[in-house]
C-alpha cells in the first residue's frame, strides 16, 4: 500500500477583516502502519489539518492524497474519533457502534454487523454498556464508545483529534492504555492531534512539530525510537525518552517566543 500524502496543504479562512492563512505548505508522508502525532501549540493548525484529512474540510491549496489520488470528502477508509464523543442521544450504546458498522459493511448480514459491534464494545471493555443510552453513561466510558465505533469500521487511517484531552487524568491513561493495546492487535495507520507531550511520545511511531500560526507549517519531525510494544513504565524508564521530551520542549518554548515577539 502507498503512503498517505499530504502535499503543500495550505489553508485559508476568508473572514470580516481579511483572509487568514491558518496553515502554508504543509508536507509530510505516513507510512502504512505508521502512527503519526500532531503536536504544537493551540491554534496551530493541528485539527485544521486533521479535518482536511477527514475530508470535512477543504483545503484552500495542496491536498491529500491517498493510493495516488486526491481526496474531495470523507470516505469509509478513514474513521475519526473527536474530543467530544459525539454519539447520537437516541440511540444505545450498541446501536451507535452498529450504525457506523453497517456504513462500513453494508453487504454484511445484520446479525454479523451486530457481532462486530458487540466484539469491539467487548474490546474497549464496555459489553455490559451497550444496552444503555450515552446521557447514562460517564464521558469516559462515551469515549470508549465512540473508540470502539471508530475501530468497528474496520478503516485504514484512524483519526484522532485529542480524544483523550477532556477526561481525567486517571481515565485519560487508561484510554491511552487502551488504544496501545489495540494498535498492537491490530496494526493500522493512525494519525493523532494532541498538546500533550507525553502522549504523543507513549502513542507515536513519528512526531510532527508545528510551528505556531498563522501560516503554521511543519517545523521539525521526530521519530519516536522506543521499541514496541510499549508500557508507561517502559517508556519512561527509557533514556532517549527525556532526550526526545527536552528536544519537543526547547522546540515548543523556541516557537512560543518567537510568536510572542
Amino acid at each position: 500500500m502507498r503512503p498517505l500524502e499530504i502535499t503543500s496543504l495550505t489553508k485559508t479562512f476568508y473572514t470580516p477583516t481579511g483572509p487568514q492563512t491558518v496553515v502554508r505548505d504543509f508536507n509530510t508522508k505516513i507510512q502504512p502502519g505508521e502512527i503519526v502525532a500532531l503536536l504544537g501549540h493551540s491554534g496551530c493548525g493541528k485539527s485544521t489539518v486533521l479535518s482536511i484529512i477527514a475530508g470535512l474540510q477543504d483545503a484552500t491549496a495542496g491536498g491529500v492524497v491517498i493510493d495516488g489520488r486526491e481526496i474531495d470528502g470523507p470516505g469509509l477508509e478513514r474513521a475519526m474519533v473527536f474530543q467530544s464523543p459525539s454519539l447520537l442521544p437516541s440511540l444505545t450504546a450498541l446501536d451507535n457502534v452498529l450504525l457506523a458498522v453497517d456504513q462500513a459493511h453494508p453487504k454484511n448480514r445484520r446479525k454479523q454487523n451486530r457481532e462486530l459491534a458487540q466484539k469491539y464494545l467487548r474490546l474497549v471493555g464496555i459489553e455490559e454498556y451497550g444496552s444503555q443510552r450515552p446521557a447514562e453513561l460517564s464521558q469516559g466510558t462515551q469515549q470508549r464508545v465512540a473508540i470502539a465505533r471508530a475501530f468497528a469500521m474496520e478503516p485504514r487511517f484512524l483519526l484522532l483529534d485529542e480524544p483523550f484531552g477532556a477526561l481525567d487524568s486517571i481515565t485519560r491513561c487508561e484510554l491511552q492504555d487502551l488504544l496501545v493495546d489495540l494498535c498492537a492487535a491490530k496494526p493500522r495507520t493512525v494519525i493523532l492531534v494532541t498538546h500533550d507531550v507525553d502522549e504523543a511520545l507513549l502513542l507515536s511511531d513519528r512526531i510532527i512539530l508545528m510551528t505556531d500560526g498563522p501560516e503554521a507549517r511543519v517545523g521539525r519531525e521526530i521519530d519516536v525510537a522506543l521499541p514496541r510494544p510499549r508500557s508507561r513504565t517502559a517508556v519512561m524508564d527509557t533514556p532517549a525518552y527525556f532526550a526526545m521530551r527536552n528536544e519537543i520542549l526547547e522546540f515548543l518554548e523556541s516557537h512560543s517566543k518567537q510568536f510572542q515577539h
